[in-house]
């Protein structure tokens, strides 16, 4: 079971040469990602004067994150594992292949580049707001935490299948693109009814630069849900349980 596998890790972790090298690999990979996704959203607002989104703009937002996620994994890929994302760092947790303390410093790191993408994205602009995640017209917030849990499930059971499986092979080589391709994917399915998040990260910077937390939760507990369920889902059925907990950057 995968619960037998969660490790809490030893203190001296948190301190640890690679371990700190790993979050900082995360603070970087997460501002990327976020400067360049978030970024399109703020031009395609300043190029419309901040029109209605239009499916345009969802197709431009949904490339922008896929070539940026795949970049932002890619070159945190051999450090850290290339999270970028609490949801993915917490159902890598779940499934026994991080540490609680490793994981820890990958939610600051995370939430730390998003942040610092966003304030650099606002002075670069001369001052233009982030955009922050809300609801549509007509959805829920129960409606939305579904559609983040299932948008969510999809992307972790995505990297455990590129990624973390050890049985993976050469499928791991093309990991970046498959998970910025099912990011991609999902804005197109989500993104015109909560911003399709995924990722806690990413709607953290914009909510604390912005001091905007309508519905904020919403991207924490859908995300943080279905990569839960995802990590224990692959554990049980596609991965033999007799590998010990990975405590370190494997993956």
């Amino acid at each position: 079971m995968p619960i037998s596998q969660i490790a809490v890790g030893r203190r001296e972790e948190a301190t640890h040469p690679d371990a700190l090298k790993a979050a900082a690999a995360e603070f970087f990979s997460t501002l990327i990602f976020v400067f360049a996704g978030q970024g399109s959203g703020m031009a395609f607002n300043k190029l419309t004067s901040d029109g209605a989104t239009t499916p345009a703009g969802l197709v431009a937002a949904a490339l922008a994150h896929g070539f940026a996620l795949f970049v932002a994994v890619s070159v945190g890929a051999n450090i850290s594992g290339g999270h970028v994302n609490p949801a993915v760092t917490f159902g890598a947790f779940i499934g026994g292949n991080i540490t609680l303390l490793r994981g820890l410093l990958y939610w600051i790191a995370q939430l730390l580049g998003s942040t610092v993408a966003c304030l650099l994205l606002q002075f670069a602009t001369g001052g233009l707001a982030t955009g922050t995640f809300a609801l549509s017209s007509g959805v829920g917030v129960w409606n939305a935490v579904v559609l983040e849990i299932v948008l969510t499930f999809g992307l972790v059971y995505t990297v455990y299948a590129t990624a973390i499986d050890p049985k993976k092979g050469s499928l791991g080589t093309i990991a970046p693109i498959a998970i910025g391709f099912i990011v991609g994917a999902n804005i197109l399915v989500g993104g015109a009814f909560d911003g399709a998040s995924m990722n806690p990260a990413i709607s953290f910077g914009p909510a604390l630069v912005s001091w905007d937390w309508t519905n904020h939760w919403v991207y924490w507990v859908g995300p943080l849900i279905g990569a839960g369920i995802a990590g224990v889902v692959y554990e049980l059925l596609f991965i033999s349980h007799t590998h010990e907990p990975v405590p370190s950057s494997d993956f």
